[in-house]
């Protein structure tokens, strides 16, 4: 069984800053593509930004020099530090991990539960 747990959400003032943290456990043999998506009510959810296993690194438009992704392939954790927030940045971040359970198994995609982020004044 694998899990994903995300961490470091909460509320901030815009223009401030949050560093989101996920940590992949249970049965993993190997961890490829991992990222962080958004979500607000009524809407899709979206791709925030991407790592490869190799740590190059993918952002949708609309975060790309505020927040950067980086990843410890040695704790199987993700991070995500968002620095000058804005309100629209508010909504359900979700870790995404792309994992193989077993050496002769194939990978698939797990989803964390979710971590509320609200930028307010």
């Amino acid at each position: 069984q694998v899990q994903l747990v995300e961490s470091g959400g909460g509320l901030v003032q815009p223009g401030g800053s949050l560093r989101l943290s996920c940590v992949a456990s249970g049965s993993i043999f190997s961890i490829y593509t991992m990222g962080w998506y958004r979500q607000v009510p009524g809407k899709q959810r979206d791709l925030v930004a991407a790592i490869s296993r190799g740590g190059g690194t993918n952002y949708a438009p609309f975060v790309k020099g505020r927040f950067t992704i980086s990843r410890d392939n040695a704790k199987n954790t993700v991070y995500l530090q968002m620095d000058s927030l804005k309100p629209e940045d508010t909504a359900l971040y979700y870790c995404n991990a792309q994992i193989r359970a077993t050496i002769d198994g194939g990978s698939k995609p797990y989803w964390g539960q979710g971590t509320q982020v609200t930028v307010s004044s």
